[in-house]
């Protein structure tokens, strides 16, 4: 029953990264949603910043992969030392939960800082386990 209650917190943990990673995509695109990241500075992002996005989304699909390879949702790369990486990217979503939090930007604090913070639980719930 814990095994298949893991499997589901960690399928939704993948969705949330996954939904992170398609709007930083979006904003690597130039779409006008920067005031929902990264301070909330610019609603278009400039250049620098829309790589640092496109940069973003893919660590956010490697932190997916990495929790489905962690609980064997997914048996895709065996050597990936998945115990360390999922302490390492579960810290990352308290203090980036932390940092949404006292954002200058309104938007992101209402949308991003409850994302991260669902996300950190989920996975405090699955190191946890």
């Amino acid at each position: 029953m814990e095994t298949d209650f893991v499997y589901i917190i960690t399928i939704m943990v993948s969705i949330i990264f996954v939904s992170i990673a398609v709007f930083q995509v979006l904003l690597s695109l130039g779409f006008p949603l920067g005031e929902f990241a990264l301070g909330g500075y610019h609603k278009v992002l400039p250049t620098k910043l829309r790589v640092v996005s496109a940069v973003n989304a893919i660590i956010l699909l490697f932190m997916g992969l990495v929790f489905l390879q962690h609980t064997n949702v997914f048996d895709g790369i065996s050597n990936l030392p998945t115990h360390i990486l999922v302490w390492i990217i579960t810290v990352f979503l308290g203090i980036n939960t932390l940092a949404n939090l006292i954002s200058q930007s309104k938007k992101e604090r209402l949308i991003m800082t409850p994302l991260s913070s669902i996300a950190f639980i989920l996975c405090l719930v699955i190191v946890l386990s």
